[in-house]
């Protein structure tokens, strides 16, 4: 562990061993309990390890996760906003007590650091989406993991590295603060602004990026996030290659390049501070904040989650204590009667603005329309259209959902020979009992395995649809959390479309063959969804049908329907 000088004050903290005691640690590892980190978990401990979470020495303890949620500071009075937690399992937090030590390691069963427990302690996790996030909406992607997708129980403590996780991409472009603040050394950089991206940059990101290093008289980081971003956002290959591509339209000199291996949370305000403390870690003076910085888009009822400037406020009221300077911008528009970019607070009624929204970009690289040079590069547009070739139909996937004998089976058996009778496009079944034969055997029926057979069900058919094939999905999906999780794994890569066959009770029970509901109702199965357990019905499904009476040719004809109507059937 290593403590460097951090620009304008604090300590940079890194945690790595030294290369004798990473050897020492890893003999030792392999007598410890061991932690198998998920992706989440492994970008947090990548930048706890290289020092981007200074002055954080580990997975937060209880009292300063605590005050990190009361008053976004640490327990000492640091200015830290978002809280670092290590989520485990019931049963593995009830084999340790503080003072024990553990092994943390990557997908590959490689011991990347041991943690010594200081806490371990169960949160309330509600409160903590509340306080953190500000809601407990789960269209907010930070709530839905944290409520639904984390594990129960939280352990702190501090941590010894014994090797950051593996990568093998773009291997020259991943910087840790150490290397990168070296790069601005060679370079005679002392004034560096950054700019944090999750997206493809355009002219108007251009534009944008050259006025606040003319304005600060700094030199320019592109500093995108290829850790964890928002579900259905452009992956992290593709976006490298636009940021590559749009380099060489930088003058000779201003711009440089680095990936960092974030975990976002989008959580919009409080976020903002914590994106400016670790580019701070990593050398920068200043930090360009736009409109709704990490903001995740609207609520379940349509309003956006934060402000379009509430980051920039909050990091004004920080802005002593920060050791980094804020640039606020407005988004830049194209005025077509001026041709060129302008600010959106320099746009007079005069002015005819013009736009594409990304809806509208995937649309024209879908159907193969022109994408007009004012608003991006053409070298950008060769790779995005390498990565989307035009009218290739989109893969998607169709969730069935409703209770048991409901005809969620015979509807999508219907569905698959419909779509089969128009199409030789490859199409998956994903049956609530075919899955539990074979992907789920082992799961019971506690709330957390129907959790873990909905996510496996979801994690395989966004791979079909990455793939561009087609998934029917027909579990029970008796819960809103996961359902909506499977949504996000495929909408990543394509459509989807829920199906909520809304068939009542009663008639479910009268088609009960297996006499699963009488025996439910006996009190012999439980957790029976419908009589001792809950069933979520989709607030908002694509499309609701009741399958109690009717031709299940005819209903099913209605789904094809839609997904033609929308071109999946091409």
């Amino acid at each position: 562990m290593t403590d460097l000088p951090a620009p304008h004050g604090g300590r940079l903290c890194e945690l790595l061993a030294s290369p004798e005691r990473a050897d020492q640690l890893r003999l030792e590892a392999a007598s410890l309990p061991a932690w198998d980190l998920t992706e989440r978990q492994r970008c947090d401990l990548e930048l706890l390890l290289n020092g981007g979470f200074s002055p954080l020495a580990g997975f937060l303890g209880r009292a300063d996760y605590e005050s990190v949620l009361r008053a976004m500071r640490l327990a000492d009075g640091t200015l830290w906003p978002m809280p670092i937690t290590l989520d485990v399992s019931e049963d593995f937090a009830g084999r340790l007590q503080p003072g024990a030590r553990i092994a943390l390691r990557d997908t590959d069963n490689t011991p990347l650091a041991i943690l010594t427990v200081g806490d371990i302690w169960q949160p309330e996790r509600e409160a903590e989406a509340q306080a953190v996030f500000g809601t407990t909406d789960r269209a907010h992607p930070a709530v839905a993991q944290l409520l639904d997708r984390s594990h129960p129980f939280y352990v702190g403590g501090t941590l010894e590295g014994i090797q950051l996780p593996g990568h093998y991409d773009f291997v020259g472009l991943r910087d840790t603060p150490r290397s990168l603040r070296g790069k601005f050394k060679a370079e005679g950089w002392s004034r560096v602004v950054a700019f944090q991206t999750r997206n493809p940059l355009h002219r108007a990101h251009r534009e944008l990026t050259l006025r606040a290093a003319g304005r600060t008289g700094a030199k320019l980081l592109i500093h995108p996030v290829v850790g964890m971003t928002k579900p259905g956002d452009v992956d992290h290959y593709t976006r490298v290659r636009c940021y590559q591509a749009l380099l060489p339209h930088y003058p000779d000199g201003l711009a440089m390049l680095s990936l960092l291996p974030l975990a976002m949370r989008m959580g919009g305000p409080r976020e903002a501070v914590w994106h400016a403390i670790i580019r701070k870690n990593h050398g920068c003076t200043h930090f360009i904040v736009g409109r709704d910085h990490a903001g995740p888009g609207n609520d379940s009822h349509g309003k956006p989650f934060y402000g379009p400037y509430d980051a920039q406020e909050l990091l004004a009221r920080h802005a002593d204590e920060l050791g980094i300077e804020m640039v606020p911008f407005q988004a830049m528009v194209y005025a077509e009667n001026r041709d060129t970019y302008i600010g959106a607070d320099e746009a007079t009624a005069a002015d005819v603005i013009r736009d594409i929204s990304g809806t509208e970009l995937r649309r024209r690289l879908h159907t193969g329309e022109a994408i007009p040079e004012w608003f991006t590069f053409p070298d950008i547009v060769k790779v995005l259209r390498e990565r989307h070739p035009a009218g290739r139909p989109p893969g998607f996937t169709v969730f069935f959902t409703g209770l048991s004998g409901a005809g969620k089976s015979t509807l999508a058996q219907a569905l698959i020979s419909l779509m089969l009778e128009r199409s030789s496009r490859p199409v998956t079944l994903l049956d609530g009992d075919e899955v539990r034969k074979h992907l789920s055997k082992g799961l019971g029926f506690s709330r957390e395995d129907r959790d873990a057979n909905i996510t496996r069900i979801g994690w395989v058919a966004g791979e079909i649809v990455r793939h561009g094939g087609i998934a029917v999905c027909a579990p029970i999906a008796p819960f809103a959390g996961p359902r909506a999780q499977a949504r996000r794994m495929s909408e990543a890569h394509g459509g989807f479309c829920e199906v909520h066959v809304a068939t009542s009770l009663e008639v479910c029970e009268s088609r009960d063959r297996k006499g699963l509901y009488a025996a439910a109702r006996r009190g012999e199965i439980k957790q029976f969804t419908g009589i001792s357990d809950p069933y979520e019905a989709p607030e908002n499904p694509e499309l609701r049908i009741d399958a109690g009476g009717g031709d299940p040719r005819t209903q099913a004809l209605a789904i094809v329907d839609w997904l033609d109507a929308r071109g999946w059937l091409r």
